[in-house]
């Protein structure tokens, strides 16, 4: 079984700054990718960024140039730095990785249990 636990959301003013971080463990033979996804009150759950093994990543276009993902392979940890957050920002991040617990066995998809991130004056 995989774990992903969260950690960093929070209250912010508009113009602030917060960083997300996401530890996975348990049996993990490789981590192909961990990103980050939110959901908003009365919306659909989307991708805010990702990171892959090799280090490339996908933002989306709401966030680039806001937000940075990096990932610690050998923590199997990934972070989501967030600056010049917005109202709209506010919601439910949850982490995300594609996990292979067995070499040869299929990668699958675990989730955090989410954190609430909510910009607000």
């Amino acid at each position: 079984q995989v774990q992903l636990v969260e950690s960093g959301g929070g209250l912010v003013q508009p113009g602030g700054s917060l960083r997300l971080s996401c530890a996975a463990s348990g049996s993990i033979f490789s981590i192909y990718a961990m990103g980050w996804y939110r959901q908003a009150p009365g919306k659909q759950r989307e991708l805010v960024a990702v990171i892959f093994s090799g280090g490339s990543t996908n933002y989306a276009e709401s966030v680039k140039g806001r937000f940075t993902i990096a990932r610690d392979n050998a923590k199997n940890t990934v972070y989501l730095e967030m600056n010049s957050l917005k109202p709209e920002d506010t919601a439910v991040y949850y982490c995300n990785a594609r996990v292979t617990v067995t070499m040869g066995t299929l990668p699958r998809d675990y989730w955090g249990q989410g954190t609430k991130v909510t910009v607000s004056s």
